[in-house]
């Protein structure tokens, strides 16, 4: 009870501070002359609605410092994400088609057949050294310059990949506003924090990785494991290689809108976290790993794990006290009866509605796109969110301990088409 209500509001306030903290490139390393070479992953399953949109926006982050190829993987559409593609006339574009029995095997599965392609071709070239490898989801967006900023990142010789910051572009829906307010704040301070430490972790959307990174870790660098972002940044990390943080690249993405598939796409990854407790030996076992961020591996590796019997336990306390008042026994001495209960009630609430009401306006002082009472609005609803999260992460150990791994794909919302980005001429690159 003291965790829950001095801790939690303390942690989240202090966490909150790193929204503004804002971590450099920095470095002695000279920047090659020559430009890096990004080429962005698009996996696709059954995009149609989003993934014509995405393929736009990932050909307009070319430019002459930062020439783009976008290769998407259509892994066994049986929809008309063919057609969509095939309606895409530029020369930046390769679609690789996958068919069964190899499709649908996962996402890590689709983007190693493209990191072999894409590998492939830079051999050929002899451009290793200097390939970029990016993912970006299908309903992703990414920000215009925002290769410029990882550039400036990768141009240190021991950074060995990039997460850019990720935010919810349909956030006029509360749910997707408060998955806004997760990955525009929380995250967004937790990755500025883990940047310092030195434990910065990859996701889905707007991972950037060293080909030379990813070829040191073999043929398939993505698994099976249900989050196989969370997966390679572990081996990156285990590798030598350091990740950094960029602050300012923003990737949009798609939020959830009906609570149903938010749980289950919540399921997934709190069960893909669970599949990665197997690195826990490796990560104690590391010279690479320093001791603090050591700790910060393992808090959060392990903390699916205490959730569960935390939620039990605050449940069976929240019970407990509402049986003995209304029942005015002492449980034998275990509760003790007093005229302060509206205090008490006060306190508790404050408490629980405190840490949202900081995100809420923290996303308002950082952000500054919704108005106010939206803010504070969506800052009250926090504590439902994380309520959310509890079950999902219950559901995930269950799903975990049955032996239940299939892997649930999430479903996409249509969205007005983007216009037409005409392809720049060829950039000679010496």
């Amino acid at each position: 009870m003291f965790v829950l209500l001095l801790f939690w509001p303390t942690y989240n306030l202090v966490l909150a501070l790193f929204v503004w903290w804002r971590p450099k490139p920095g470095g002695t390393d000279v920047p090659s002359r020559y430009p890096l070479h990004y080429w962005i992953i698009i996996p696709a399953l059954n995009e149609e609605r989003v993934v014509a949109n995405t393929v736009r926006s990932a050909l307009a982050l070319d430019s002459a410092r930062t020439p783009v190829q976008v290769v998407v993987v259509d892994d066994g559409s049986d929809d008309r994400t063919p057609h969509v593609l095939a309606g895409i006339d530029d020369h930046r574009l390769h679609v690789l088609r996958r068919t069964p029995p190899d499709a649908r095997r996962g996402k890590g599965e689709a983007l190693n057949h493209a990191y072999r392609y894409v590998r492939g071709i830079a051999e050929e070239a002899g451009t290793v050294h200097r390939t970029i490898i990016g993912v970006i989801d299908g309903d992703g967006r990414g920000e215009p310059g925002m290769l410029s900023e990882i550039s400036a990142y990768l141009a240190q010789r021991d950074v060995g990949a990039v997460q850019c910051r990720v935010r919810i572009h349909n956030r006029d829906n509360l749910l997707a506003f408060l998955q806004d307010l997760e990955f525009g704040c929380v995250v967004d301070a937790s990755q500025s924090l883990r940047d310092v430490v030195g434990t910065v972790g990859l996701g889905g959307n707007g991972q950037f990785v060293r080909l030379s990174t990813l070829t040191v870790l073999g043929d398939a660098p993505w698994s099976a494991c249900l989050v196989e972002d969370l997966e390679l940044g572990l081996r990156v990390h285990l590798a030598g290689r350091r990740i950094r943080y960029a602050t300012h690249a923003t990737i949009t993405q798609q939020g959830l809108v009906d609570v149903r598939r938010l749980l289950r796409q919540r399921t997934r990854w709190g069960q893909g976290n669970l599949q990665c407790l197997g690195f826990v030996p490796r990560l104690v076992r590391a010279r690479r790993i320093g001791s603090v961020a050591l700790l910060e591996f393992l808090q959060y590796l392990l903390a699916p794990w205490l959730v569960a019997p935390m939620t039990l336990l605050v449940t069976a306390l929240v019970g407990v006290n509402l049986y003995a008042q209304a029942t005015g026994t002492d449980l034998g001495g275990l509760y003790t009866h007093g005229t302060n209960i509206g205090a008490a009630v006060a306190i508790w609430a404050a408490a629980l509605v405190l840490p949202g009401l900081i995100w809420g306006v923290v996303h308002r002082l950082k952000h500054g796109d919704e108005p106010v009472l939206r803010c504070l609005a969506v800052g009250l609803a926090y504590p439902l969110f994380l309520v959310l999260g509890s079950v999902s992460t219950l559901r995930a150990l269950y799903r975990h301990c049955a032996g239940r791994n299939a892997w649930a794909k999430t479903e996409r919302l249509a969205e007005k088409e983007l216009p037409a980005t005409a392809a720049p001429p060829v950039p000679k690159i010496a």
